[in-house]
């Protein structure tokens, strides 16, 4: 029973150990794949902001991340109805997001941001289908301008 004992205490032990040794290679694998992206000169286009009008478009897109978060999950309990509304409002070209658009003096970003919330709304339409195929497809395209966006243009 002794042996038994002493053989399961040294399997936790080394577990332990093993996993500390893997956290700590991942957290160094971490740090060196963040320092090779640092070296890396990134050649996306620059709005130029100011830091306040930074931290307010960074809100604005986390805003958008969070309504995709909920779009997909009223698509998942069926909730259609309900993820059309959001689609509409929170992604799709509201007057305050059309003014959003063109206070930044790119005009290749602007375009995008314009085709984004056109898109929010063609996303609430198809929504509005309850077509899981339809709007699924919708989101894709939607997310299509974020992944544009981003490739495109740096804060």
């Amino acid at each position: 029973m002794k042996t038994v004992s002493l053989l399961v205490g040294f399997a936790l032990l080394g577990a332990t150990a093993l996993n500390s040794f893997a956290d700590d290679n991942d957290s160094m694998m971490h740090m060196n794949h963040h320092a090779m992206h640092e070296s890396i000169i990134d050649t996306r286009i620059s709005l130029n902001l100011s830091p306040e009008m930074k931290q307010h478009q960074l809100s604005i897109m986390r805003s958008h991340v969070e309504s995709v978060q909920s779009i997909v999950g009223l698509i998942s309990i069926g909730d259609f109805d309900q993820a059309s509304k959001v689609a509409h409002a929170k992604l799709g070209l509201t007057h305050e997001m059309k003014q959003m658009c063109g206070m930044f003096g790119n005009e290749q970003f602007e375009k995008l941001g314009l085709a984004f919330h056109k898109s929010g709304d063609e996303l609430g339409n198809a929504l509005q289908t309850k077509d899981v195929s339809k709007s699924l497809q919708a989101l894709h395209d939607t997310m299509g301008y974020c992944v544009q966006c981003h490739a495109t243009f740096r804060q």
